[in-house]
């Protein structure tokens, strides 16, 4: 009844965990290009009391053997990086990507985060930057004389400046993109660094080198299913039920086992 204590124990708090994680996922429901996680778990060490394969005489051997679970643990929480739904919002600085790959961004100290996030605004300057100053990498500027903005679907960012009707190029937003997108590093604010395990960005011209392009005036949304996530929520709830139920149980035998010596 002990083990079962801790195996049942381990089972509530890798619920605990479950729940947490999908906490998070609907919180950020509403939070432009957030990925959802999903934790994955694996069986603990098993107690073998009689292995398989063991002889069972001179010429016959057990089949399946005895082999007792010690519960459960948390083995990691990867992000999904499935597309979100693009939403319409008509901002000349709202980009979503459609496909893979990442705006990249300019920290403050000078390394380079990464963001599915397209909302962009600029600032004193006419830098292209984010809700937090950050300026998108390469630096894009518009000039103040500028009375359109134009991104294509390549990342080409032109403007129309007053007194003229050419559009004149002024940057290009490149992409990147990982080899192992779930090795990213969440820091956040809607940004992810780079770690060994991502690897080293691969940057290009959106729709080149398997990137996708940019749409501009639209933002991708959450990938978070809300559905999915209460039906998770639910799952998760029972499944702690049952745990705690195992926990009871085991403590009630043990309850009755001291009162077998009154």
């Amino acid at each position: 009844m002990i083990r079962a204590l801790y195996t049942a124990a381990s089972g509530m708090s890798a619920q605990q965990m479950n729940v947490d994680v999908i906490s998070n996922n609907i919180a950020n429901v509403n939070t432009v290009g957030f990925k959802g996680s999903r934790p994955n778990f694996q069986d603990m060490f098993s107690q073998t009391m009689t292995a398989p394969g063991t002889a069972s005489s001179q010429s016959t051997t057990i089949p399946t053997g005895m082999q007792l679970g010690l519960g459960v643990r948390p083995s990691s929480i990867g992000k999904l990086f499935t597309q979100g739904d693009d939403t319409s919002t008509g901002n000349s600085l709202d980009f979503a990507i459609e496909g893979q790959g990442f705006f990249q961004v300019t920290m403050p100290d000078g390394t380079i985060n990464y963001t599915r996030d397209g909302s962009f605004n600029m600032d004193k300057d006419g830098r292209i930057v984010t809700g937090d100053g950050y300026p998108l990498e390469p630096a894009i500027t518009i000039p103040a004389n500028s009375t359109s903005i134009t991104v294509g679907t390549d990342g080409t960012v032109s403007v129309v400046q007053a007194g003229s009707t050419a559009p004149v190029q002024v940057g290009t937003i490149e992409l990147a993109n990982f080899i192992n997108p779930a090795g990213l590093q969440a820091t956040g604010k809607n940004l992810f660094s780079n770690t060994e395990a991502s690897g080293d960005a691969q940057t290009s011209t959106p729709g080149l080198q398997g990137l996708g392009t940019i749409s501009q005036g639209f933002l991708e949304s959450s990938n978070v299913n809300i559905v999915q996530e209460l039906a998770n929520l639910i799952t998760a709830q029972r499944a702690f039920e049952m745990n705690s139920k195992a926990v009871q149980t085991a403590d009630q035998m043990l309850q009755n086992i001291n009162s077998m010596k009154q």
